[in-house]
């Protein structure tokens, strides 16, 4: 414990003593580059391509191993397996990180219909993704296709609160597999949020602490429950030179650690629904009882 302290009060010293957070020469960044702008929309590509032949076929709906007996038994135990799919740290592009991340987890006794209904409930986001989802609302919706709004807020060592936009699809292949693409559109820092003087940042004052963020359910429903796998994949800006060894723990944390928030409050919400189901039913059985 008193070295994780240490170790988030060095981080913490070093960014702000440093000013990178401060608005010094060179170390706020001004959006991505193109060439951090091609390089992850084409890795997004190959990664929705290869989820688009997944998704076609019931026998590896899952990314491969998921599934494997050893895997599903630590998974089926309550376990979350959490991998990085880029080399440690991101993957490395002009003036810019990507990363990769991708978790799986079980909920015993839930549906994929039960999953969606928690996934398309975006009024719901901020009870059921709290703390980290502080707003979030549908802005329109044609079938399964949806764009939606959300403000998020990310605390580790500092907080950081964001205006996200995206577009959002649902699809199926049967009943009991499906899958959810979500798209960043806009991503925008907020400065000084929930006070008098709150206001969206520049590109020339936010700091690049997300840039771009794509996230990709895929979910089946079998061994009596639910397996639930996510694929985050991330831009952010690049490690200032000479600062490896102090921030890249810190980057390399943050989405991991969103990403099984994400999973476990997902499954929280799918047992919570589970228990407000059954007592409904328990109260509309006895109604009739009487």
């Amino acid at each position: 414990m008193m070295r994780r302290k240490f170790s988030s009060f060095l981080v913490l010293s070093v960014l702000f003593g440093l000013s990178i957070f401060g608005g010094a020469p060179g170390c706020v960044a001004e959006g991505p580059s193109a060439g951090a702008v091609a390089g992850f929309n084409s890795y997004v590509t190959g990664v929705e391509s290869r989820l688009g032949q997944q998704h076609r076929s019931v026998d590896a709906f899952l990314a491969s191993g998921a599934l494997a007996p050893r895997s599903a038994t630590r998974l089926r135990g309550g376990e979350l397996i959490v991998e990085e799919v880029t080399p440690s740290g991101g993957t490395a592009l002009p003036g810019a990180l990507l990363h990769h991340w991708r978790g799986t987890a079980f909920a015993p006794g839930a549906t994929a219909a039960d999953f969606e209904r928690l996934m398309k409930d975006f009024n719901a986001y901020p009870q059921n993704f709290s703390p980290q989802v502080l707003q979030a609302r549908v802005i329109s919706q044609r079938g399964d296709s949806l764009q939606t709004m959300m403000r998020v807020r990310q605390r580790h060592v500092i907080t950081v609160v964001m205006d996200t936009a995206y577009d959002v699809t649902f699809g199926r292949l049967d009943g009991r597999h499906g899958y959810s693409i979500s798209r960043s559109t806009r991503i925008s820092e907020i400065g000084s949020p929930g006070t008098s003087a709150e206001r969206e940042l520049s590109a020339k004052e936010e700091h690049g602490f997300l840039w771009r963020m794509n996230t990709y359910w895929s979910y089946e429903e079998r061994d009596g429950g639910l397996y639930m796998q996510v694929e985050s994949v991330s831009l952010t800006r690049s490690i200032p030179r000479g600062l490896g060894w102090a921030v890249q723990p810190f980057v390399e944390s943050v989405p991991r650690d969103s990403l099984e928030f994400t999973l476990r409050s997902a499954c929280n919400g799918l047992r919570n629904g589970n228990e407000r189901e059954k007592k409904s039913d328990v109260a509309v059985a006895r109604g009739i009882g009487r």
